[in-house]
């Protein structure tokens, strides 16, 4: 397969991060990278002269070397950017969230349908071993029916001046949440309460529950504010239960197994029967060995695929969308004091 020219748009936070990774996809050829700064492109691409350096998106955009572009842009700007791309006949791959509203978000996917052309949302730890090997255990049955869900996403800053923490922080579990479960297994409703404690005019702090159409309840806790750093996720199965400690790297996967049993008691009577139904189960606890692999190659790798096999990549635009489905609900549960909003996130593809 001979390799596909890409073009970054935005050198700013995770442009670089996505010009180291595109150079080292042999699948890829990096040609241009674009930033209305372009000092700072110059210093994201360090000594690699023979990679262009542009402010100008519409000569990149006219480049017929130019197959895909990556863009890395404040979230405002997607809608636009990525619009302009399909139209030029580029893929895109386009950075978390999709775009500020699922209905921007929904004229894209509808673009790229359209247009025969590969839409992919940079949800980064989708890509990641640790949740790639979660996804495994849960389709697979290994960990049993899903119970619940428990996360904990905090950190001291960085505050945006564009979005909430909501919007920030939240799009990684929800698309988490939206990659490791069953297909048949989606939200029905979630509820959000946020606070603004350092009057910033924006929520930093946030917990969000979502209920799930198997009766399981997951709950996410977001913050700016921590002076502690805390990514870890609880998987609870009816039969073990998955701990995620992004901040482990001898462990970042532990499967317990232990927890509480139900057993037939019909032959006892109504007390009796209440006592006799709960085992508790106390096995072992094994951490299962991880492949050393950047999540962000994995993307890069993903979505060159996805353009030379002409297939759909694993976070299309209709994944992103029902990351956005669920974030637009939050924000109005929020805004109504926590109020629980249902959802649909399947059917509108």
């Amino acid at each position: 397969m001979s390799s596909i020219g890409l073009a970054v748009i935005g050198a700013g936070y995770w442009g670089p991060n996505i010009v180291r990774s595109s150079l080292a996809t042999p699948e890829l050829h990096l040609e241009w990278l674009c930033d209305l700064d372009l000092d700072r492109a110059r210093r994201a691409l360090g000594p690699r002269s023979e990679v262009r350096v542009t402010s100008s998106y519409e000569d990149v955009l006219a480049d017929p070397n130019v197959t895909a572009v990556a863009i890395a842009t404040p979230a405002a700007t997607h809608f636009d950017l990525v619009r302009a791309a399909l139209e030029a006949g580029k893929h895109v791959l386009v950075e978390k969230p999709l775009t500020p509203t699922v209905a921007e978000g929904r004229k894209l996917a509808d673009l790229a349908q359209r247009s025969g052309l590969v839409l992919m949302c940079d949800h980064t730890y989708c890509y990641t071993p640790a949740v790639q090997r979660i996804r495994q255990l849960i389709r697979s049955g290994e960990i049993g029916d899903i119970q619940f869900v428990d996360s904990v996403r905090i950190n001291l800053g960085l505050i945006q001046p564009d979005v909430d923490v909501l919007w920030d922080l939240a799009p990684h579990d929800l698309s988490i949440l939206e990659f490791v479960l069953p297909d048949d297994v989606v939200p029905v409703a979630v509820a959000a309460h946020t606070g603004d404690p350092l009057r910033t005019k924006r929520a930093c702090l946030a917990y969000l529950s979502v209920w799930m159409s198997n009766g399981a309840l997951a709950h996410i806790h977001v913050n700016w504010l921590s002076p502690t750093k805390v990514r870890t996720t609880l998987f609870g199965g009816s039969r073990r239960t998955v701990v995620w400690d992004d901040m482990n790297p001898v462990a970042r996967i532990m499967i317990h197994d232990r927890g509480i049993d139900l057993v037939e008691a019909t032959a006892l009577g109504p007390d009796e029967r209440r006592e006799a139904q709960i085992s508790y189960r106390l096995g072992d606890m094994h951490a299962p060995a991880l492949p050393e692999r950047e999540a962000l190659r994995n993307v890069m790798t993903e979505f060159a695929g996805a353009i030379a096999e002409n297939r759909q990549p694993l976070t299309d635009a209709e994944f992103g969308l029902r990351v956005l489905t669920l974030l637009e609900a939050a924000s109005r549960s929020a805004e109504n004091g926590g109020v629980k909003v249902a959802v649909t996130t399947r059917g509108a593809e």
